[in-house]
């Protein structure tokens, strides 16, 4: 006796379903491939698969982090990389581009944003003169207003020196230096002086740094080269990162909580 067919079962699923299961298919693929190829920095990626450890039984360990840099974030979303951060920095670089519209214009400064934060560059021979930390009238002009810029935005500021490849002249009056170590040095130190002594910028908030010629920006085979490399930083840094490395400091307009003792 043949079997009976269930009369509930279609006899054809509709022509739509073939073209359906085809663009899920591709959806998938697309997807996969998205993330395969995508650059996900190591440790947003332990974020991500913290969220699952303890859900689908593949992962060891509890519901919090392990030591580290992770373990200061915690499970809270807001503790994460944030958007309040990246605000204020994008907010910090449309004031500072409003305030050195000239000088961007006439290429005598640069501003970008990167990892360190916002970065105020110097460059060009208008600054300093070859083989010398001297700061011209135009960097004495452009620091004024850098002067106006630093307490808005309320945050530490690292001062970077840097020179170009260009060797040092024996006799340079009265300025003398051994190595380029020394020259890219006296550069950051004499702005960070300006700022200071001319604009009262808060000294607790800046430091110094110099990096001679080893950190250029562009080639030094031409004389434009060599004066874009010819350059001080200034790096507005974020209050986050200070934070981290000087956890018992405070920053100007801020008090750090005092323990109590029972």
């Amino acid at each position: 006796m043949a079997k009976k067919k269930c009369p509930d079962c279609p006899k054809c699923l509709p022509a739509f379903m073939a073209t359906y299961g085809d663009m899920v298919t591709l959806l998938l693929t697309f997807f996969v491939m998205l993330f395969t190829t995508a650059a996900i920095p190591g440790q947003e990626l332990r974020l991500l698969m913290t969220a699952f450890t303890g859900s689908l039984g593949i992962f060891e360990g509890g519901q919090t982090l392990s030591k580290g840099d992770l373990e200061e974030m915690g499970m809270n979303l807001s503790s994460l990389p944030a958007t309040e951060k990246g605000s204020a920095l994008a907010k910090s670089y449309q004031i500072a581009s409003e305030i050195f519209k000239p000088e961007i214009k006439t290429k005598q400064l640069k501003l970008q944003q990167d990892e360190r934060g916002l970065v105020i560059s110097l460059i060009g021979n208008d600054h300093f003169p070859p083989g010398s930390a001297r700061l011209t009238e135009t960097a004495k002009n452009t620091l004024v207003k850098v002067g106006t810029l630093l307490p808005q935005l309320n945050s530490m500021v690292r001062i970077e020196g840097h020179a170009d490849e260009s060797p040092l002249a024996t006799n340079q009056g009265s300025e003398y230096y051994e190595t380029n170590w020394e020259l890219s040095s006296q550069r950051a130190v004499n702005v960070l002086r300006f700022l200071h002594e001319s604009e009262n910028v808060e000294p607790g908030m800046m430091s110094a740094v110099a990096y001679g010629k080893y950190r250029p920006i562009t080639e030094s085979q031409t004389p434009e080269g060599r004066a874009i490399n010819r350059r001080v930083d200034i790096v507005v840094l974020s209050q986050n990162k200070y934070k981290r490395n000087y956890p018992d400091k405070e920053l100007p307009g801020e008090k750090v909580p005092q323990a109590e003792w029972h």
